[in-house]
């Protein structure tokens, strides 16, 4: 019977086994395998156990083999993570593009690694991350394409990898570029692409100071790192772009809003202003709504360049020059601080509207002031037709009142007018020179201003205002009718109808009006007006204004009552008035002066009294009329009133 047969290994083999497995735990080097083998020899081991230890030993380099390979492809795995996870986080270009570098030095075990980037405007590639360099040179080189080694694979996008940098003759060497590998002392170099698609933008590169050959898990490992790399630059780019993009929306977006915003504003200003229109509104509250939404400080000027809102202080010449070139343009234009806006009506200005502000008006904001501008100049002509419709009905009035006051009805028509001429009005007449228009104008808004009446009657304007006071008025008109006409203008005045009424009672009824008022009063007023007038003309007192009473004896000849009790009253009624009471003789005195041509002694003579005596009393007259009464016109108005008073004594119902 056949015995089974069994297998007992050798104590010395399994020995061995356990050896090369405590060699391969504690990861051992290659030549610490050979030790199991070198101590079985030497203690005389057979043939057959040297063969099996062989055999073990090489089992466990190829089980050493493998494990450090797939340590590698851990390590080499991992690295490829730790990027990829960069990549999702990436916040920083540069920290990404060195931490690859880094990794590709690490895993390869190189002395160097480093990138390069092509640059598309100056057609070569330039160094943009080292990790291990000592060259400052080597760290500003630039690659022309298809140069060096690095040239070469960014112009093929092939890689390529040396030994031997400086004896491989496969690529173009260049003294700038060798000298900088000189430089870093490189030997070995392993370049691969940066692809983005077809498109190679750069080069990866791991190198050694030494010559070594680059195995092929070397150059895919790398170029798994440069395809990371890619990528990372890709997107950095693609989030640049973003960003940009974003920050355009944002500011295309803040360019829309305050667009929006100011076509709103511009919107709201011009729903206001045409309300304002609507309701009746003035120049005034169109300005206030300009500077509610533009800010600032708001000027509205007149066709003749005067403040009609605003500052009343002189503007300097560039603003009118502004006025000028905006009414040219059709737009507003800035002068230093000032927005200018001006509207003109068949070439001639109309209005302008002047807007200081520190801050800069937008264009949408300046076509607000360019709207207020036409709305004030709407509301101007408005007012100004307005005001010539009723200047024609009040000058209409005006002109029966003058020339047919025995039309029925008149008093009806002022009263629809709001003039009441049973009050105390008076009648101005003012000359002036050229400029009718104007005149006109000024002379209508004036009446209508005071409740009054106007009328333009060639080179002179009519007004009938209320009022009992007509020296006063006739001054007044003078003066602001040559402000307005920037020329002398003279007014005469003369009262209409007095407080009771009773210039025109009877005119009233002869008309056939009974109740009717005073009417016809007026023609009268108005002859003795034009009169006066044309006598400040002649006296060389042009530019004034005055009523006959006020022009002494020349009064009596243009007046319409000839009051010589007033004449009286005015050229000597203090001396008269002092006669009386003191019971003095200035009277006598001033008669016998004037009759002897002014001569003292005469005049002692004639009165028999000292000539300190007439002395005197000349003195108490000068007192009593002033020190200029012996000035030639008021001397003769002295001696006519001296003779008319001796007539009056002489015939008491004069």
């Amino acid at each position: 019977m056949e015995r089974p047969l069994t297998t007992t290994p050798a104590p010395a083999s399994a020995e061995g086994a356990r050896a090369y497995l405590d060699l391969l735990a504690r990861e051992a080097s290659a030549l610490e395998f050979e030790g199991p083998v070198l101590q079985a020899r030497a203690a005389g081991a057979d043939s057959a156990t040297l063969e099996e230890l062989e055999q073990a030993k090489v089992a466990a380099l190829k089980v050493r083999a493998m494990l450090r390979r797939r340590a590698r492809r851990e390590a080499e795995l991992s690295a490829l993570f730790d990027t990829a996870g960069d990549l999702a986080g990436l916040r920083d270009l540069d920290a990404v593009l060195e931490a690859i570098v880094h990794r590709a030095r690490q895993l390869l075990g190189t002395d160097i690694a480093y990138m390069t980037l092509n640059d598309p405007e100056r057609g070569d590639t330039y160094m943009r991350v080292t990790d291990g360099s000592i060259s400052a040179d080597f760290r500003r080189l630039r690659l022309a394409m298809g140069a060096g080694l690095g040239g070469l694979v960014a112009q093929t996008g092939t890689p390529y990898n040396t030994a031997d940098y400086f004896a491989d003759p496969r690529f173009r060497h260049t003294t700038t570029i060798d000298g900088a590998v000189h430089e870093e002392g490189l030997v070995a170099i392993l370049g691969v692409p940066l692809r983005l698609g077809t498109q190679v933008i750069g080069v990866l590169f791991a190198a050694n100071r030494s010559a070594r050959p680059f195995a092929q898990e070397e150059v895919a490992l790398l170029c798994s790192l440069a395809a990371h790399a890619a990528v990372a630059i890709d997107t950095a780019r693609l989030l640049q772009e973003t960003r940009a993009a974003l920050a355009e929306l944002s500011g295309a977006n803040a360019v829309i809003s305050a667009h929006s915003q100011a076509i709103e504003r511009a919107a709201d200003a011009h729903d206001r202003m045409t309300g304002l229109v609507l309701r009746g509104g003035g120049v005034e509250d169109v300005a206030a709504v300009v500077t509610e939404v533009l800010g600032g400080r708001l000027t509205v000027l007149d066709d003749e360049g005067r403040p009609l809102v605003g500052e009343t202080r002189e503007l300097d010449a560039g603003v009118f020059d502004a006025a000028q070139s905006s009414r040219a343009l059709g737009r507003t234009v800035k002068r230093g601080d000032a927005y200018v806006a001006s509207v003109d009506v068949g070439a001639a200005p109309l209005c302008t509207l002047v807007l200081r502000t520190d801050r800069p008006v937008s264009d949408t904001d300046q076509r607000i002031l360019e709207r207020a501008a036409l709305v004030t100049a709407l509301l101007l002509l408005f007012r100004r037709s307005v005001a010539e419709a009723e200047g024609r009905v009040r000058g209409e009035l005006l002109d029966d009142l003058v020339s047919r006051p025995e039309l029925r009805g008149l008093r009806d028509r002022a009263r629809r007018l709001g003039v009441d001429l049973g009050a105390p009005h008076v009648l101005v007449v003012a000359r002036h020179d050229g400029q009718r228009e104007r005149a006109a104008f000024w002379a209508s808004s004036q009446a209508t201003l005071a409740h009054g009446l106007a009328a333009a009657r060639g080179d002179e304007v009519v007004l009938l205002l209320p009022g009992d006071r007509p020296g006063t008025l006739a001054r007044r008109v003078a003066a602001e009718l040559t402000a307005s006409l920037g020329r002398p203008a003279t007014a005469g005045a003369a009262l209409a109808a007095g407080p009771d009424g009773q210039a025109g009672d009877r005119v009233g009824e002869q008309a056939g009006e009974q109740g009717d008022g005073p009417v016809t009063s007026v023609a009268s007023a108005y002859a003795e007006a034009r009169r006066c007038a044309h006598a400040l003309v002649a006296l060389g007192r042009t530019g004034d204004g005055a009523s006959a009473e006020e022009l002494g004896f020349v009064g009596l000849l243009v007046g319409e009552r000839r009051e010589v009790a007033g004449f009286l009253s005015g050229a000597l009624g203090p001396v008269l008035d002092y006669d009386a009471r003191r019971g003095t003789a200035l009277v006598t005195t001033l008669n016998a002066y004037f009759g002897t041509g002014g001569s003292l002694s005469r005049t002692a003579e004639a009165l028999h009294i000292h000539v300190n005596t007439v002395t005197q009393r000349l003195d108490r007259v000068g007192q009593l009329l002033g020190v200029d009464w012996q000035e030639p016109d008021h001397a003769l108005e002295i001696q006519l009133a001296l003779r008319l008073h001796r007539l009056r004594t002489h015939m008491p119902d004069a």
